[in-house]
């Protein structure tokens, strides 16, 4: 039923919190992928390294499955940040007592899409 367009890159199992990834994420949703990888090179955060990554995987698999697609007509249609599973680990604290330590982990889905205007 649902029509699935564009061209998908995921990378799983990435120790970052999605909570801090998806600021990140939301700066370049529905931009130019040249103008998003412009913007992610120059962000300081960790997500952003990760985040650019997908996002030229997700351009090398539209520009390697369509031919006729230049780099320039490709866009950031849609981009989720799914959490993934912790791992636990025991941090040990004064008096003999222990904490438990989340690492948190997330899934990076990059969808882009050529424009409809050209």
């Amino acid at each position: 039923m649902t029509e699935k367009t564009g061209y998908v890159a995921t990378t799983k199992f990435l120790i970052a919190s999605p909570t801090k990834v998806r600021p990140v994420a939301n700066v370049i949703k529905r931009k130019p992928c040249s103008e998003a990888v412009a913007i992610l090179e120059n962000m300081p955060q960790k997500g952003a390294r990760l985040i650019k990554g997908t996002l030229k995987s997700a351009m090398a698999n539209a520009l390697n499955k369509n031919k006729k697609l230049d780099e320039d007509m490709l866009y950031v249609k849609e981009i989720r940040i799914d959490e993934g599973p912790r791992l636990k680990r025991v941090w040990f604290r004064a008096r003999g007592r222990a904490d438990q330590l989340l690492r948190r982990m997330c899934h990076i889905t990059v969808i882009v899409d050529e424009k409809a205007g050209k």
